[in-house]
């Protein structure tokens, strides 16, 4: 089971695109116009907010509605048919522990994973999913260091690693934010705790206000490349 899609309750609706290389961005309804090209120019290359750092994928709105920082919060997903909860981890970590910590969250997943690709490259609003089955965790990471820079610096892609059988998956989505799904949360949290990320229940995170999503062709290439690398299909 996987839930890639569904963490959409702090996601805005897509605007047209503003600038070249930024292919889209979110922005609540009544926001006011974007400042001129210069001054959003400057705000898309300020990647430090204190002790927190930004990848190259996503940067918050000109307006600073959301400060970034690290920590998570506790949060759950409601299937929409049946109202069944699911308790879920969300988690901002700044860009030079992130890889690491989203390795480090696999881990209690088990030795073999199902793989979901995300890409939004050539669409404005939508997406296409790519699907490996049963691969085992450590070719996996092999795999994802490879392609460290795709996973965190575009705006474009997202990735979920599911346990096979049970309700476990981990996501480091388009925003880079790490979601984990679990119905223990605890062995989780001990790995988040450990990467010194604080449990902050009134976090609010850069999806949940207008934002920038940044991207290029050669992630768009480099995505396909992952995708044959792993095997997997839409």
């Amino acid at each position: 089971m996987r839930f890639l899609d569904d963490y959409r309750d702090t996601l805005q609706p897509a605007n047209q695109p503003s600038l070249q290389g930024v292919p889209r961005a979110h922005a609540p309804e009544g926001a006011i116009a974007r400042p001129d090209k210069a001054t959003l120019e400057a705000h898309l290359a300020r990647r430090q907010y204190g002790p927190f750092t930004l990848t190259d994928a996503v940067r918050p709105g000109w307006q600073l509605d959301v400060v970034p920082r690290a920590g998570y919060r506790h949060d759950a997903y409601v299937d929409p048919r049946s109202g069944t909860r699911l308790p879920a981890l969300v988690a901002a970590v700044s860009s030079e522990h992130l890889f690491e910590t989203f390795l480090r969250l696999l881990e209690p997943l088990g030795d073999t994973l199902d793989v979901v690709l995300e890409t939004s490259h050539e669409h404005k609003t939508d997406h296409d999913d790519f699907t490996r089955e049963g691969i085992e965790r450590l070719v996996l990471e092999s795999v994802l260091w490879d392609f460290e820079d795709l996973l965190l610096d575009d705006g474009c892609t997202g990735i979920a690693v599911m346990h096979p059988e049970l309700q476990l998956e981990v996501q480091l989505d388009e925003h880079k934010l790490l979601v984990v799904y679990a119905q223990q949360r605890a062995p989780f949290e001990k790995i988040l705790a450990e990467q010194g990320i604080e449990r902050n229940d009134r976090i609010r995170f850069i999806s949940q206000a207008e934002h920038l999503h940044t991207s290029h062709t050669r992630f768009a290439r480099r995505f396909d490349d992952m995708v044959n690398r792993l095997g997997a299909g839409l």
